[in-house]
């Protein structure tokens, strides 16, 4: 009893000294700011364009903006390599850049507000491409903050409020844009939407900047592609300089993270490709399982997978966060990887029984809760492989290529469910999670060899906070 009563204390001591970080709670707010504008410029966008009579061909032109989130690996070298003029002086490097990519969002937001897309859909376009590429954009730095911002073991904390407050905001940008539509007008809705990246404004304004020093090893490859060019190419130094930058910038994250790691590169790769197929993959046809399949109604459907499911996703990234810190992270991206994998096959109990909504709400509750331990191990394992010289161009590969395999499965569940049945494709899903499980346990075995390849980053906890991390 003395024991378990030991343990209690130690698990509310921890999750009391996580969560009250101020680092994580800055990423509470920043997570909130990356979320608002992802909504304003797809489903919400839609809506509004049907509402005042667009043509469905040409609302279908506008899913085009959602280009700009699959692409921004392409500039998050200029994030990492370029210092903004008196801003990089005033705030730093990362929050110069999410100030920045803020005043492209509310200045987007706000023409949104003012333009008639009836009238003029081609200007439209325009301004909802100005906000999804700044908030790509915002994107790409708010990772990089986030990574140099805390050690290691906060990663997967900072993942969970960032999160919450993402949803959050998706909340806010769906439902809440919604309202303010129906009860005043789409400029109102779509002006406080922009009134409202203010909230990430102040963040950045208040927060500190990370102490990170991000040139060492992007200097080192300039110089030295630099000095070639002045010697084989006959370049005069202004050009040869240039020609350094631009391969630092674009080759040098690559160059850097192959050399690190050698041979456990391409593994680390297929293990961010493979890790979230399995959820990914079985995403796609849960909604028509519910509905077409199963029978239940769309208020049933909405209850139970959009604000139930969102309080138990929260509830899985917070408790991920704290398993983090105790557990370490390789462990408990094994334990999410499992969850994942395990929760598919539920999806194959409930389809052989009829409809119920507390088995519906039980079976989501589990895949919801597994799915919030097993993304915050994954992006706390991720940011943990980052160099402080390559922060955000690295981070932005990893997070573009572990969405892109199970969004391409995925594709083809239809074909599937239409030629074996549901049970079928969630017990296909289910075993899709086995490479992500196997992966999970060699780079359990590879954990000491990992530690002494992964990058050092500054520290950034003050003493007292060292003493206590220690004592934790």
């Amino acid at each position: 009893m003395t024991i378990l009563s030991s343990d209690r204390r130690a698990l509310l001591r921890d999750t009391f000294y996580t969560y009250t970080r101020w680092q994580v709670i800055a990423l509470l707010f920043l997570g909130f700011s990356a979320g608002l504008p992802f909504l304003l410029v797809f489903s919400t966008l839609n809506a509004r364009l049907a509402d005042v009579g667009v043509e469905t061909a040409t609302i279908g032109f506008f899913s085009w903006l959602g280009i700009t989130y699959s692409i921004k690996v392409f500039w998050a070298p200029v994030v990492d390599r370029l210092k903004l003029p008196v801003l990089d002086r005033l705030l730093g490097k990362r929050r110069s850049w999410i100030i920045l990519a803020q005043a492209g969002i509310a200045g987007g937001l706000y023409l949104m507000a003012n333009v008639d897309a009836t009238t003029a859909p081609e200007m439209m376009a325009l301004c909802g491409l100005m906000v999804a590429f700044s908030s790509a954009t915002q994107d790409v730095a708010i990772d990089a903050y986030r990574i140099e911002i805390a050690e290691e073991r906060l990663q997967a904390a900072l993942a969970a409020t960032y999160i919450f407050g993402y949803r959050l905001a998706l909340l806010v940008a769906g439902a809440g844009a919604l309202y303010l539509a129906e009860f005043f007008s789409w400029q109102v809705s779509y002006q406080v939407m922009a009134c409202l990246v203010g909230v990430g404004a102040l963040t950045v304004l208040i927060v500190r900047e990370p102490a990170v020093n991000h040139f060492a090893a992007a200097q080192d490859i300039a110089h030295k592609i630099e000095q070639e060019a002045e010697k084989r190419g006959h370049l005069n130094p202004r050009l040869a300089r240039l020609v350094g930058w631009f391969y630092a910038a674009v080759a040098g994250p690559f160059l850097d993270f192959f050399k690190r790691y050698k041979e456990l590169a391409v593994l680390i790769l297929v293990m961010v490709a493979v890790y979230r197929i399995s959820d990914i993959a079985m995403g796609v046809m849960a909604n028509p399982f519910y509905l077409d399949f199963m029978g239940f109604s769309k208020t049933q459907v909405a209850d139970v997978t959009k604000i139930f499911g969102f309080f138990m996703t929260i509830a899985g990234s917070l408790a991920g966060g704290v398993m983090v810190v105790r557990y370490g992270v390789r462990r408990i991206l094994l334990l999410g990887a499992v969850m994942t994998a395990a929760t598919n096959l539920l999806f194959v109990l409930l389809a052989q029984y009829p409809p119920n909504v507390i088995t519906l709400a039980a079976v989501v509750s589990a895949d919801n809760l597994s799915g919030g331990i097993a993304n915050v191990a994954l992006i706390a394992w991720l940011s943990s492989m980052t160099s402080a010289s390559f922060t955000a161009t690295q981070y932005a590969l990893f997070s573009s290529l572990m969405t892109l395999p199970g969004k391409f499965l995925g594709g083809f569940s239809g074909m599937v469910v239409a030629d074996f049945g549901y049970a079928q494709f969630f017990f296909v899903a289910g075993v899709m999670g086995v490479p992500a499980i196997l992966l999970a346990i060699f780079m359990i075995r590879q954990g000491e060899r990992l530690d002494a390849l992964a990058p050092r980053k500054a520290e950034q906890v003050e003493p007292d906070e060292k003493a206590a991390l220690k004592e934790s």
